[in-house]
């Protein structure tokens, strides 16, 4: 059975940093604020480890990525650098 609980009197700039890194974790202020409690009593990864292994991608997994995007593959980096330099 879940229990809930209140925090009050909570300073407006500390309200705002809570939402902004719920927002930058991709999270609800709740589950935000959940996560923290959780790390706080020892019971799943602390904020900092969860955000290491979010959105982690491998070397083979951009390779697969990049061959999707360009199936034909890209141009040459040198003629790409030529054009440019040439342009200006």
């Amino acid at each position: 059975m879940a229990v809930n609980l209140s925090v009050k009197n909570v300073p407006v700039e500390l309200a705002e940093l809570l939402k902004r890194r719920a927002a930058n974790n991709r999270r609800s202020l709740q589950r935000e604020l959940l996560s923290i409690l959780e790390a706080a009593v020892g019971r799943g990864p602390t904020p900092r480890e969860a955000a290491a292994t979010r959105d982690v991608i491998t070397v083979n997994g951009l390779a697969e990525v990049s061959r999707k995007l360009f199936p034909q593959g890209t141009e040459s980096s040198v003629a790409y650098i030529r054009r440019m330099r040439d342009s200006r």
